[in-house]
């Protein structure tokens, strides 16, 4: 009983020999502070992963949507509509390959 009296009367700390008592908890406490930031700096971590995660699935869908408007515009119909207006129209005989043949023998 006179244990616990003594605790809480912080005894501990008052005594002639209560520095070895004042560094363990200056430690304790230092060591908790370190413990509480890293916890701050590991959310924050996941809100910026969240936050980036979100932008790069806007990217994606982006980069999916202007290349079908890209297929839309490669394709001959649009071209030769586009063209068309310039006085340009499709060719009515097919190219010509040449065949250029090797002179080693």
């Amino acid at each position: 009983m006179n244990k616990l009296f003594s605790f809480l009367n912080i005894e501990f700390l008052i005594k002639d020999n209560a520095l070895k008592n004042w560094r363990m908890i200056l430690f304790l406490s230092l060591l908790a502070l370190v413990i509480i930031s890293s916890g701050h700096s590991a959310d924050s971590k996941i809100f910026q992963i969240a936050k980036l995660n979100n932008e790069l699935k806007e990217m994606k869908s982006n980069f999916v949507e202007k290349r079908a408007y890209l297929m839309e515009l490669k394709m001959e119909s649009r071209v030769t509509e586009s063209l068309k207006e310039k006085g340009i129209k499709p060719a009515k005989n097919p190219p010509i390959k040449l065949v250029v043949e090797s002179s080693k023998k």
